[in-house]
């Protein structure tokens, strides 16, 4: 059962950027949200086979691309920098295979803290490979043990912080987007993922707790990214992504309940409601996110950061130089003005907070729910609900009306379309049944894809 009953934050003037209410401290001096936003970095293998017989080009790429970042930073005087590894499937049904790229990464980024006094830490995030035919079970077998095995090997190696892009109840989350399903997305997020969380980051908060290094956070990317990325490209409304993103939010909530401190996942743009509610420091991508997708969130996702992310970037060669360095640059600078409104004082920071959300909120609903000011309304309701499903309902309910109410005060934008299925998914999210257990007997026959017995349902 859901364990916040209040919102971290009352007042908003206290909801910004780089300052979160229980920050997170490093050994190095680094504190996440405390009053410093930092860059955080994410990178990837260029195009290629990741095998035994590769794995010398892929150390290779990861040494170049940490050695690259970390003289950039050096060069530019960083206070310091998160490095976030998301391994490829392949590094996580072959553990040794991440566990190496990790250690390549730790050790590199120790030598230049040594040398050279560049303070960095280490985010490493296994690919969570619990999909495809040959899954026998969400909590066993294989694909969990590999993941698992993974962790572990990586936090003995040097990791400062455990994430992961969780996907329980993606299967049916697929479906709910391809359908604009407004109840099978409820289903999915609250009665499939949010236990699946909870048996997830029950995991990853025990390896966190035996090896002392931090229990990070989760990200809905599979699920609220998915439907922003095909609302972008107008395969599905955007009203229907922005009130997924807020629904996602309970689902991502679950790895704090479980023992998560912060920060939370960068492409969980869902976080901004996880700190309004537990006061622990996010990560967040915006603008410098779109070599990997683009958005309708570039500046607004600043708001509220505590660490400023890319998603992620391949190593190829631009004329700037390596891709990944050409990132960590651009983030860097973004962290030195929002760092230097601060030093101006509270004012200044909330007038940078102000404007970031002010430059996109009255262009698209996705943007609009993520206003500090809305966040932090919605999140008040949201934790007065008990139980998944009924927080998971309210918030599509307070997403679309707070979109509705918007467009008709004139503060956001909507087209004729996107103003009919605003109708309709309201009259959606009313029709939804009063408790889970007849939403689940509504859903079950409905879920082609899903196997109950992977989720222990029958």
């Amino acid at each position: 059962m859901p364990e916040f009953k209040s919102t971290a934050y009352q007042n908003l003037n206290d909801f910004i950027y780089a300052q979160a209410k229980y920050p997170v401290a490093l050994k190095n001096g680094m504190v996440i949200g405390g009053g410093t936003l930092y860059p955080e970095v994410n990178f990837t293998l260029p195009t290629m086979m990741i095998d035994e017989g590769t794995m010398p080009e892929v150390i290779r790429n990861y040494k170049e691309i940490i050695t690259g970042i970390c003289e950039r930073a050096r060069d530019l005087y960083s206070s310091g920098f998160v490095a976030e590894i998301e391994t490829l499937p392949p590094m996580t049904f072959e553990p040794k295979w991440g566990i190496e790229v990790c250690k390549t990464v730790v050790d590199i980024a120790k030598e230049y803290a040594d040398k050279y006094g560049v303070k960095s830490a280490v985010r490493i995030t296994p690919n969570d490979i619990r999909e495809g035919s040959d899954l026998t079970h969400m909590w066993r077998g294989r694909h969990w043990d590999a993941m698992l095995e993974t962790f572990e090997g990586c936090a003995k190696t040097g990791a400062d912080f455990l994430a992961v892009e969780s996907v329980g109840g993606k299967e049916v989350h697929d479906e709910a987007i391809m359908y604009c399903d407004i109840a099978k997305s409820a289903f999915a997020l609250s009665v499939l993922g949010c236990p699946d969380m909870s048996k997830l980051w029950t995991e990853i908060v025990s390896i966190a707790d035996k090896t002392g290094v931090v229990a990070a956070g989760d990200t809905a990317c599979g699920f609220a990214n998915t439907a922003m990325v095909l609302a972008d490209r107008n395969y599905v409304p955007k009203v229907f992504a922005a009130a997924v993103r807020v629904m996602s939010a309970v689902r991502s909530l679950v790895a704090i309940e479980c023992g998560a401190k912060g920060p939370h996942k960068d492409c969980g743009y869902e976080g901004v409601y996880v700190k309004a509610i537990t006061g622990t420091p996010i990560a967040m991508e915006g603008r410098t996110s779109a070599c990997a997708h683009l958005s309708p969130v570039g500046n607004i996702a600043g708001c509220v950061a505590d660490l400023w992310s890319n998603e992620s970037i391949q190593n190829i060669k631009l004329l700037g130089g390596m891709a990944p360095t050409v990132s960590y640059e651009q983030l860097e600078y973004d962290c030195r003005l929002m760092n230097t409104a601060s030093k101006r004082g509270k004012d200044t920071a909330l007038l940078m907070r102000d404007l970031l959300a002010d430059s996109d909120s009255a262009l698209d609903p996705q943007a609009y729910v993520l206003r500090p000011d809305v966040v932090l309304e919605i999140s008040k309701e949201i934790v007065k609900e008990d139980g998944y499903y009924n927080r998971t309902k309210k918030a599509a309910s307070l997403a679309l009306a707070k979109i509705k109410s918007a467009h008709e005060n004139g503060e956001l934008k909507l087209e004729g379309k996107e103003l009919m299925w605003l109708d309709k998914l309201s009259e959606d999210v009313d029709a939804l049944p009063a408790d889970v257990q007849t939403l689940t007997e509504q859903m079950l026959p409905q879920c082609e894809k899903l196997d109950p017995s992977k989720y222990d349902m029958n």
